[in-house]
């Protein structure tokens, strides 16, 4: 039996579970996994629901059924066969760790997306991307030819058929109008002490300052720059015995974690943007290990 995910985003109100709980009944679908937040603050209704076609009814069926259930709330409601992976491009300037996380999360089956290419303007990692058999695409960004380079990302994600673009530690600030045509398709990560440390160092001024968290923040790209709907946090300890290469360390780690949370919770329908928050309902019986790995 194909699982399917529905995922409902609308204004709250009495009625929308029974609706869509009868709908698939009466097509013969069981539910497996569901999950509803009401925000009492915007009046919006998010809900995701897992389910089985035990009749054999195909996502194309399903979704025409759907029609007037969605139309009588205002539905923004979708239905996505649980079998068909996203397609991701991935994005890397010179820092590595997080690519060679994905990558190896991606080779095991950890993380079931498909990657479709990755970018970067450096040529550190043209090697270990072709090596896994992935396209590399080299990219170049000067001030000069910003505009030309993210119309070549763009043809990229047209030719490739990209649902989701991930900044795997892209250090270029994208434009106001890429981030429009990509919005709540882009995830960036980056360390948790912005705005405090900024700058080529932060780790650094970090331990000058005596910190005692090294976090990470995962959140979906906006024209407003690293401050767009976050998705995923964590942090780790440090103390006064650890040394700055004990805190690049450390952050690279908990940046690489946070990061594929942040995917992982994407890619399964997961995520629902709220204003300027996001919510994130938890995964699905059977998908928590594979998220929680490494």
């Amino acid at each position: 039996m194909t699982k399917f995910t529905l995922t409902v985003t609308c204004k709250s109100t009495r009625g929308i579970v029974a609706a869509l709980s009868g709908y698939l009944a009466e097509a013969g679908c069981n539910i497996v996994d569901s999950s509803q937040f009401d925000d009492l603050d915007t009046g919006r209704f998010f809900m995701r629901v897992s389910f089985l076609s035990e009749k054999g009814k195909g996502l194309a069926e399903l979704a025409e059924g759907l029609k007037p259930v969605s139309a009588s709330f205002d539905m923004d409601a979708e239905i996505h066969d649980g079998s068909s992976r996203m397609k991701v491009l991935l994005m890397v300037s010179r820092f590595g760790h997080c690519l060679n996380d994905l990558l190896y999360r991606w080779k095991i089956g950890a993380l079931p997306i498909d990657i479709v290419g990755v970018v970067s303007n450096h040529f550190e990692y043209q090697k270990l991307v072709v090596n896994h058999d992935i396209p590399f695409h080299h990219i170049p960004v000067t001030k000069e030819n910003k505009p030309e380079a993210e119309a070549k990302i763009m043809d990229l994600v047209q030719a490739t058929g990209t649902e989701l673009i991930v900044l795997a530690r892209y250090m270029q600030i994208l434009s106001d109008r890429m981030c429009t045509e990509m919005s709540g398709k882009i995830i960036n990560i980056h360390h948790s002490f912005l705005p405090s440390f900024k700058g080529a160092n932060p780790y650094k001024q970090a331990y000058t300052r005596g910190v005692k968290l090294i976090g990470a923040t995962a959140h979906y790209v906006t024209a407003d720059l690293d401050e767009g709907p976050i998705i995923e946090q964590d942090t780790v300890r440090v103390t006064h015995a650890q040394s700055p290469e004990d805190y690049v360390s450390l952050g690279r780690d908990v940046e690489a974690q946070v990061l594929a949370r942040a995917i992982h919770a994407h890619i399964h329908r997961r995520t629902f943007i709220n204003g300027n928050r996001t919510i994130v309902f938890p995964p699905s019986p059977g998908s928590y290990a594979s998220e929680r790995m490494g």
